[in-house]
C-alpha cells in the first residue's frame, strides 16, 4: 500500500486566504497543485456532475502533467446529495483515497486525500462537518470566548509566520512558540492539544492539524492578520 500523501502543504499567505474564502462559500470543492507547483481551486457544484478527472483536455480536472494518470482516470459524482469518488476500471494505475485503493467507488468525506497517480487532490465539504467543526464558522464569538487567554496567544504566535508572506510559509513550530511566549516545550504541545480538540482536528493527521488550525483561527476570527 502507498505512503499517505502529502495534502497542499506549506501554503504562502495568498494560497491560504484563497482556501478560506473557498470555504467561506460553504460549497464543496477540490484542492491541488498543478505541475508548476502552483495552488488550484475547483469548485464542485452538482448541476456539473459526473466531474471527469484524467489527463484528456476535455476532463474537468485536467492533470497533463502527470504520465501516471489516464486519459480518462475516474469520476466524481453526486448520489442522494452526496459526493462519490468512481473508478469502475477506467484508470490503468488505479484511484486511491487516503493510501487505500478504491474498489469501484466511495462517498467522499471532507478532507480526504485522493491521488490520481502521482497527483494528490483533497477533497473539501466545508459544511459537510456543520455539526462539528465547520459549525465554528457561524458560532465565530462563542467558540472565541471558549479559549483561554494563553491558548490565543499560542494561536497567534501559531499563525506569525504568515504576516506578510509571499512566499511560503509553515506555521510556528513548538520551539518557536516557547521562545516568544517564554513557555516550556510541555506547555506549548499541552495548549495545542487542547486547541486541536476545541477544533475538532483530532483525527487529522499530525502533518495536517497545524495548518489546519491556523486556518481555523482566521476564519473565526480569534486572529486577525493585523495582529501578527
Amino acid at each position: 500500500m502507498p505512503e499517505v500523501p502529502r495534502p497542499p502543504h506549506p501554503a504562502s499567505a495568498v494560497e491560504l486566504k484563497a482556501r478560506l474564502e473557498a470555504e467561506r462559500t460553504g460549497r464543496p470543492f477540490l484542492l491541488y497543485r498543478d505541475g508548476d507547483g502552483t495552488q488550484r481551486i475547483l469548485p464542485l457544484d452538482p448541476a456539473d456532475a459526473p466531474v471527469s478527472i484524467g489527463r484528456a483536455p476535455e476532463t474537468a480536472l485536467c492533470l497533463p502533467w502527470d504520465t501516471e494518470v489516464s486519459r480518462l482516470h475516474a469520476e466524481l459524482e453526486v448520489l442522494g446529495g452526496q459526493w462519490m469518488i468512481v473508478d469502475d476500471g477506467l484508470s490503468r494505475n488505479g484511484s486511491y483515497v487516503n493510501a487505500e485503493r478504491l474498489q469501484g467507488r466511495r462517498r467522499l468525506r471532507d478532507g480526504d486525500a485522493l491521488r490520481f497517480g502521482e497527483t494528490l487532490v483533497v477533497f473539501r465539504a466545508p459544511r459537510q462537518g456543520i455539526s462539528h467543526v465547520t459549525a465554528i464558522a457561524d458560532r465565530g464569538l462563542a467558540e472565541a470566548a471558549r479559549v483561554t487567554d494563553t491558548q490565543r496567544r499560542v494561536l497567534v504566535a501559531l499563525c506569525r509566520p504568515f504576516k506578510d508572506a509571499t512566499g511560503y510559509a509553515s506555521p510556528a513550530t513548538n520551539q518557536q512558540i516557547a521562545d516568544e511566549l517564554y513557555l516550556s516545550i510541555d506547555a506549548v504541545k499541552g495548549h495545542l492539544r487542547a486547541l486541536f480538540a476545541k477544533f475538532g482536528l483530532d483525527d487529522l493527521p499530525q502533518m495536517q492539524k497545524r495548518l489546519r488550525l491556523v486556518e481555523r483561527a482566521f476564519q473565526t476570527g480569534i486572529v486577525q492578520e493585523r495582529e501578527l
